[in-house]
């Protein structure tokens, strides 16, 4: 499997994909699956609610933003991949997170959602041919591709373990 081509992705994920150093995305996958875990489940209990400034989202809104876009990247390969011609809608982030209600979430569910959404996005990825990988389409707007969306996934993850080590895991 060969890298993301950038120039068939929008340049806003440009950022995510270039936090991946790995050439193979199922490796890159299955390998952050196993150690984003083990970084959420040392994440201690008194900053999971913790937000860094007012305006900012807690650890647990973070993971759940994760989650969401995983599911909605997922979706958008998978319409790409069956070559429909749909135009898919963006999503607002920042309505996600405040109407997620992931405060009132335990901490322990919202790990195994993850895990269980990534092992959907696995078999999901691991399912596509050449062919597929290459498929692109248009959503909110911008076009780009199978292989590029799986990259994105990978380096969103990487981008915020970056956020949660330097803005919520720092002695205060």
């Amino acid at each position: 499997m060969a890298r993301a081509d950038l120039s068939r992705v929008p340049e806003y994920f440009h950022k995510y994909i270039n936090q991946v150093e790995e050439d193979d995305l199922m490796d890159v996958l299955e390998k952050q699956t196993r150690s984003f875990v083990r970084f959420l489940k040392e994440i201690p209990k008194d900053k999971r609610n913790y937000r860094y400034a007012e305006d900012k989202w807690t650890i647990k809104e973070v993971l759940l933003h994760i989650i969401d876009a995983e599911r909605i990247f997922g979706y958008r390969a998978l319409c790409f991949a069956r070559k429909d011609p749909t135009s898919l809608p963006g999503f607002d982030e920042n309505s996600y997170a405040v109407n997620s209600k992931a405060d009132q979430r335990k901490w322990k569910d919202l790990v195994r959602e993850f895990e269980s959404v990534r092992e959907a996005t696995l078999s999901l990825f691991g399912s596509f041919d050449n062919d597929q990988l290459e498929a692109s389409g248009t959503a909110n707007a911008k076009p780009n591709y199978v292989l590029g969306i799986g990259f994105i996934v990978a380096g969103h993850v990487n981008h915020h373990v970056n956020v949660i080590k330097e803005k919520y895991l720092t002695s205060q």
